[in-house]
């Protein structure tokens, strides 16, 4: 596989968190998310909590987590590329999945034609005026992923109609393509912020490592379109998962 070089300026893997804190390449390590955090440091969405939450319901399973810290001005996507590059170097062939908000969610679903990555988890995605109809986003790099994308109804500062449109191409491309929207709730995903970190974790850990999901997700992935991208995220889910 081809190897990416550095990004020019700088990007690095934040501190490992899971797997006993392992930092380097060891049998404990079986899978690996890269977070992709958006466009605004004071502004981090659900990231934070996502990351806390898959170390202690996935670190026993062999689950490591590492934020991807840019620097000014970086390629997003570019960064993306080389983590999961990296995350070859220090850990060997395990699986990665890609979970971004924001700035970070547009990147992670450009960026999930690298060879590691298995899964893609896509938070308020901000796509802009790429997502417009003579400009489309690309969804062929999604092919053989499994993809969620999780949005709020009343996100002002990303559309969720962007998203909708890309989940429908993508779903043509890819039929383990889901989404889910948060009802009344905005860009930074507060109101909901626990639903949407469960929904998350129960995603990441089905597609990294045991091939389940919750009901909702399993019936997300198998409806049709729009019915399968345009799932209503419950208030308190989680709180029975798999019971």
């Amino acid at each position: 596989m081809a190897q990416h070089a550095p990004p020019a300026r700088g990007a690095r893997l934040g501190r490992a968190a899971g797997a006993n804190g392992s930092q380097s390449t060891g049998s404990t390590v079986n899978g690996v998310v890269l977070l992709l955090p958006g466009a605004s440091r004071w502004s981090p969405g659900p990231v934070r909590p996502l990351a806390r939450a898959l170390v202690r319901a996935g670190g026993a399973d062999g689950l490591v987590a590492h934020t991807v810290l840019h620097t000014r001005g970086a390629c997003r996507e570019d960064d993306a590329r080389w983590a999961a590059d990296e995350v070859l170097r220090r850990y060997g062939d395990v699986p990665v999945c890609l979970a971004g908000y924001d700035a970070g969610g547009r990147a992670a679903l450009r960026a999930a034609g690298h060879d590691a990555v298995n899964s893609v988890l896509a938070l308020a995605p901000s796509l802009g005026e790429v997502s417009a109809a003579d400009s489309p986003e690309p969804v062929k790099q999604l092919s053989g992923r499994q993809v969620l994308i999780v949005h709020g109804t009343n996100d002002a500062s990303s559309d969720p109609e962007a998203s909708f449109r890309l989940a429908a191409r993508a779903k043509k491309a890819n039929r383990s393509t889901c989404r889910f929207e948060v009802h009344s709730d905005g860009h930074r995903l507060r109101e909901f912020q626990a639903e949407v970190v469960a929904l998350s974790v129960d995603f990441v850990l089905g597609a990294m490592f045991s091939g389940r999901y919750s009901r909702p997700v399993t019936d997300a992935l198998a409806a049709p379109p729009p019915l399968g991208l345009r799932m209503p995220l419950a208030s308190g889910f989680g709180r029975s998962l798999r019971g």
